[in-house]
């Protein structure tokens, strides 16, 4: 309900600014067509006009607050709002809406939608003596003599019309076509923001999930690129149609254009170039290596095309040396950003981050709301375990540009390597939407859930990620945490063996077959298993878990002598490296072990801990 409201409510509410100028600019008119469009109902169309506005001023508060009325979803909606008050954040219409959806809390500063028109079930509930009197034009109409006169005049003018209709020669009314502006068109880009993607095109209709873009509410923005060649007043139709096809995804089409753009400006450098890049982006990697180098051809000093032949090259052999093609880009065109960033992920690739933070600051430097040059940062500060400098690079990342699948990946991979495992959740849980054939992203995602015990769909995500990528061994020890957890014993002693098997030295795979062994009242073998776990044990936390269970296994097997020792050495390390709950058993125990009048015999049943610690704190 509050949603059907809020829509409702919103659109009329706002008022269209007046144009700037005598003659509305092109911008004016398209969006006084999105309203129009809104208030008839035609949502889809004001949707598409109201996005191509977008494009062009994207801090346009007005534009965001008409799309939350043409979008379908409460979240689109949500978003398009938010996104007007942190431009406006004084935004009373913004305001309003986002209370009415349940995003922002009731506030008595902001003023509810103002209603203009009058409410007919009002009207409707007047008795006859309370109703006003009708007056000037209205009292004529609702006299009945009057509005017997009016149909015999209407009537009569009919009449005529029809006589003088057939009687005059007819005439041939041609509606005038689209004015065209003359001139070269609007520098545009083949070079997308997403990795390995395509430019944005409109949302097509297919079986699976949302597009990233329509999933937030927002239009994909292409990085601008840094060749801006005009085009010939006689290409500036096909150039127009070129990218039409564009944005719309047809590469075949584009590409087609493209080329005949080329003959008619054969000296044209930029042409052959996009052709590369558009043959790159279908995959086509030979035809994109033949159209940078007949790019080169005509200007050997043309920087993009050597940029273009170092990813075709890597592209048809992930392993090619084309660092002198990055160095002839560079030297071609120093200004040129994407080649400084393109060089730096080729260092990080060669495992030298050192080096690529050189470039990414010099990328940085000529393309300073990049996304990607802070996706690239926060990649080589994790390789040098620089983790919370990553976390900054990958939140600005994520915030520069919602629709870099890549950057929610590293973010969430950030987060964990920091220890926040709740917060890693949700951009591990959005990147699989679209990626779900990466098991590294199953394995991240699956220990998150371990970690902050939800452990049924832990088993899940671990369950897919060993499915989908033999290398994630370690998914074994969390999906073991997870079924212990969960009371599945067996499944447990299995993923904790198989952990053992590929990591004999780990002490949390150590500690879990501890646990599993002591739940299945196996104490001999958790004995054994924590003495193990101890030897594994790297810092006082380790050693205080290895203690713990080592000291129950130990009462449990009527080992008090022993037992005591255990529990006496937990209690010598620091509070720090245990729970509260860790120390108060340990201190239990020893009063219900160590008293004058309950010495311990053998085969004494010693008290079990209320509650055990069941995983590392």
């Amino acid at each position: 309900m509050f949603t059907c409201l809020a829509v409702t409510l919103l659109a009329p509410a706002l008022a269209v600014p007046p144009p700037r100028y005598n003659q509305p600019m092109p911008e004016d008119t398209m969006f006084q067509d999105a309203v129009e469009a809104l208030r008839g109902g035609d949502k889809a169309r004001a949707k598409g006009i109201l996005t191509d506005l977008l494009k062009a001023d994207q801090n346009n508060a007005t534009y965001w607050i008409w799309l939350s009325a043409a979008v379908e979803t409460s979240k689109e909606r949500i978003y398009c709002l938010q996104t007007a008050l942190r431009l406006e954040p004084e935004n009373g219409t913004a305001k309003r809406g986002l209370i009415l959806l349940g995003a922002l809390p009731p506030d008595e500063n902001v003023q509810p939608f103002p209603l203009n028109r009058p409410r007919a079930w009002e009207d409707k509930l007047l008795l006859e003596h309370e109703r006003p009197k009708p007056t000037g034009v209205r009292a004529l109409a609702s006299n009945p003599v009057t509005r017997l006169a009016g149909v015999l005049v209407l009537g009569v003018v009919v009449c005529a019309l029809a006589i003088t209709g057939l009687t005059l020669p007819r005439r041939v009314f041609q509606r005038p076509g689209p004015s065209r502006t003359p001139g070269p068109s609007p520098t545009f880009t083949l070079t997308p923001t997403l990795i390995g993607g395509r430019p944005g095109a409109p949302t097509p209709t297919f079986i699976g999930p949302t597009p990233l873009a329509a999933l937030l509410g927002i239009s994909y923005t292409a990085t601008p690129l840094y060749v801006n060649t005009p085009r010939s007043p006689l290409s500036g139709d096909t150039y127009r149609a070129a990218k039409a096809a564009l944005a719309s995804g047809d590469l075949d089409e584009y590409i087609r254009a493209m080329k005949e753009i080329g003959r008619a400006e054969p000296e044209a450098a930029d042409v052959p170039f996009y052709i590369g890049e558009a043959y790159r982006l279908s995959g086509n990697c030979k035809d994109a290596l033949e159209s940078y180098n007949n790019s080169l051809k005509i200007d050997n000093k043309f920087g993009p095309s050597y940029l273009g032949l170092a990813r075709a090259r890597r592209c048809q052999d992930p392993g090619a040396d084309v660092l002198p093609l990055f160095d002839l880009a560079i030297q071609s065109d120093p200004n040129f950003g994407e080649s400084y960033l393109e060089r730096a992920t080729f260092l990080m690739d060669r495992k030298d981050p050192a080096a690529a933070l050189i470039d990414l600051q010099l990328a940085f430097e000529r393309m300073p709301n990049s996304a990607l040059v802070q996706l690239g940062f926060a990649r080589a500060y994790l390789m040098q375990g620089l983790n919370a400098k990553a976390l900054a690079a990958a939140k600005q990342a994520n915030q520069t540009d919602l629709t870099l699948l890549p950057s929610y990946y590293t973010l969430g991979q950030a987060y964990m390597l920091n220890q926040q495992y709740k917060e890693a959740v949700k951009p591990l849980e959005t990147y699989l939407i679209y990626q779900k054939k990466d098991g590294s992203a199953y394995a991240m995602l699956g220990e998150a859930y371990a970690r902050t015990g939800l452990y049924g769909p832990a088993v899940d995500a671990l369950d897919q990620a060993i499915s989908l990528d033999a290398s994630q061994r370690r998914s074994f020890i969390y999906r073991g945490l997870a079924n212990l957890e969960l009371g599945d014993l067996a499944a447990a002693e299995y993923d904790y063996g198989k952990a053992l098997d590929f990591f004999p030295d780990s002490f949390d795979a150590n500690l879990g077959m501890t646990r599993t062994f002591y739940s299945k009242e196996e104490f001999g073998s958790a004995y054994l298993q924590a003495e193990v776990a101890f030897a594994k044990a790297t810092n006082n936390r380790e050693k205080a878990l290895a203690l713990y269970w080592r000291a129950l296994s130990q009462e449990k097997r009527g080992n008090f002598k022993d037992a005591i020792k255990d529990w006496q050495a937990l209690l010598a390390l620091p509070e720090s490296v245990m729970t509260p709950q860790m120390r108060n058993d340990a201190e239990n125990h020893l009063r219900a072990i160590v008293t004058p009048t309950n010495t311990p015999k053998g085969g004494t049943k010693t008290p079990t801990p209320t509650r055990t610690p069941t995983k590392a704190p």
